[in-house]
């Protein structure tokens, strides 16, 4: 039966990222790239907008609309509000097919809990899924780069996401040692926040932070240092304002929550065995995840732990085409969420 519903459904992996979620559909690719973001009326609590179009009414909205972000620190914050943005990305996706539900591939922290896990699952059941595989983020991501996570050798992934951190050390299809911590993406971009607060008394949002991170923000000196032009709210004089700033002090602004990630891939890297050591010492540590695009992490990450870190191809897809390629081969890959304790399913 399952056969023949899949021969009529757009069967899905999905990337349901804190800041950015992706829909892979089965012989398709990626076919939805879209920010985490739902507005809804604060009244009647219906939806207005999800995806791109309330991401541009973040900051900008009257006091009757909300556009809030669902996920944080890469799980559910809002179970009512996920399930309405699943809806809405499904249907986008599966040509408004409501009589034949998508099976889906779910890509989740490792480090979440079980309670976390069962939202996850009955968000993407309510909102019309007619089966839900729950794989580790890491694994998925090491699959999407490519690495061959079923040799009986190391590899490792590190996936800087907008909420979370995640890493892991892979062989044989299992997680040999795995961490994930809440620091990403949105971390970054709130130190730049409190770092024009504390220092210029302005006030930014979320965009104009995410914009100077990526302009001008990196983890590691660069070669020729650049100012940028920021504006926002004064926070003594209530009036707009802009001041110049430098990327060597959004480089310190950034220190902190950068540390932190380093400080987790060296633990990472000391809970690993040796002989699977001196694998990683060989072959190298892949990134995965929009964070991995910050200037000069690379050179950082290599500085601290003295091993190569390789950028995949395409790193802000590379969980969604993991979830892709669990999903086109499900029977090989089952095994990974079953010896992890992440497989979780539900048939109608």
């Amino acid at each position: 039966m399952n056969g023949l519903l899949g021969l009529f459904s757009n069967d899905m992996g999905i990337d349901l990222g804190t800041a950015t979620t992706l829909v892979f559909v089965k012989g398709q690719g990626i076919v939805l790239c879209e920010p985490s973001v739902v507005a809804i009326h604060r009244g009647a609590g219906g939806v207005l907008a999800v995806g791109e179009e309330a991401k541009r009414m973040l900051g900008r909205t009257p006091g009757s609309i909300l556009a809030i972000r669902p996920m944080k620190d890469g799980v559910i914050a809002d179970f009512e509000v996920t399930e309405a943005m699943l809806r809405y990305f499904i249907k986008k996706v599966h040509n408004h097919r409501v009589l034949v539900r998508p099976r889906m591939v779910i890509a989740i922290p490792s480090g979440i809990t079980e309670v976390e896990k069962r939202a996850v699952r009955d968000s993407a059941l309510h909102a019309g899924a007619r089966e839900v595989h729950l794989v580790p983020e890491p694994v998925a991501a090491a699959i999407g780069v490519g690495l061959p996570i079923h040799e009986p050798a190391g590899n490792m992934i590190v996936d800087i996401g907008g909420g979370t951190t995640e890493m892991a050390v892979i062989s044989l299809s299992d997680i040999v040692f795995s961490k994930s911590i809440r620091v990403g993406g949105d971390e970054l971009d709130d130190a730049i926040i409190q770092h024009l607060k504390k220092t210029y008394n302005l006030m930014i949002g979320e965009r104009t932070a995410e914009e100077i991170k990526v302009k001008i923000g990196s983890a590691y000196p660069l070669e020729q240092e650049v100012t940028m032009e920021v504006r926002g709210r004064d926070l003594v004089a209530g009036l707009p304002k802009m001041v110049t700033i430098s990327s060597e002090e959004v480089r310190e602004a950034l220190a902190e929550p950068i540390a932190q990630i380093v400080e987790a891939v060296r633990l990472t890297l000391e809970r690993t065995p040796p002989e699977l050591s001196a694998d990683l010492s060989e072959r190298g540590v892949g990134r995965a995840g929009g964070g991995s695009l910050l200037k000069g992490i690379d050179r950082l990450l290599s500085d601290e732990t003295g091993l190569p870190f390789h950028l995949a191809d395409d790193p802000i897809t590379a969980v969604a085409l993991g979830t892709g390629k669990y999903l086109s081969d499900l029977k090989i890959l089952r095994k990974i969420t079953t010896t992890t304790s992440f497989s979780s399913w539900s048939e109608s």
